[in-house]
């Protein structure tokens, strides 16, 4: 049954900017590609057992001011957002090669290179500390694959490009939150119900400086949304608690 499935951990990224009033950086999945195809995301995926490698502990700052259990889902992060969009966030001195690194993004994602190797060979330390966690969801226990999947938030450097990977994404693009939503409720972008909620937080921010602050109040919380019946019909169902303000809206798996 659904809720015997185990809960894999995951990780995602959102890179933002101001240009001049705040972005976002968004991917879309291939078409290809069975979860959340063709959808706009923001960078991440699974935290893999390499990203929770002890060797980490020196090839990074600020290791020992993050909790164990999210020193995993930071790591991942930060490498799914390399692997999948050639942006490397949190690092200093970092000289930005996308194009160049293609390659390597794409042997990493095949579990043929190693992303810590990378980093060592290159002197690149990144800084944990940077990312601030904006929150924090689990998939209801309906949804055939479950994930508990942190929410990252992060300033792009500004000397860096995105550019797609080509197989789990095909295309990136900065956007305001606000036009992100007003572009999903058109039908003009397919946009999924945990992505859409934090754009609706990000949305309420003037800066990047704003969010990370709203971010740094909210409680510790795993929101995981309730499932309720109306005429039939399965409905997600957020709590004030949740942060979002009371949501209802339909169900689709």
């Amino acid at each position: 049954m659904p809720g015997n499935l185990p809960i894999r951990t995951a990780s995602t990224m959102m890179l933002v900017r101001e240009a001049p009033t705040i972005e976002v950086l968004m991917v879309k999945r291939n078409y290809a590609i069975d979860h959340f195809s063709g959808a706009m995301v923001f960078p991440g995926g699974k935290v893999e057992p390499a990203d929770m490698d002890p060797a980490w502990a020196a090839q990074v700052h600020g290791w020992d001011d993050i909790p164990d259990s999210e020193r995993g889902p930071r790591i991942s992060a930060i490498r799914e957002t390399f692997e999948e969009c050639g942006i490397l966030p949190a690092v200093q001195g970092y000289a930005a090669d996308p194009e160049g690194t293609k390659a390597l993004r794409s042997a990493m994602d095949r579990g043929e290179a190693s992303f810590l190797a990378y980093l060592q060979q290159h002197g690149l330390r990144p800084d944990l500390r940077a990312l601030s966690l904006f929150s924090r969801w689990r998939t209801p226990p309906v949804v055939a694959k479950r994930f508990d999947t942190y929410f990252y938030l992060v300033e792009a450097p500004a000397d860096q490009v995105a550019l797609a990977d080509g197989r789990e994404t095909i295309s990136a693009e900065w956007i305001a939150a606000g036009t992100a939503l007003d572009m999903a409720a058109q039908g003009e972008r397919t946009i999924v119900f945990p992505t859409r909620m934090n754009l609706s937080l990000l949305a309420r921010t003037a800066s990047i400086a704003d969010a990370v602050a709203a971010a740094a109040l909210r409680p510790a919380h795993i929101v995981e949304p309730e499932i309720e019946m109306h005429g039939g019909e399965r409905f997600l169902r957020l709590h004030d608690a949740d942060g979002y303000g009371p949501v209802l809206e339909p169900l689709h798996v």
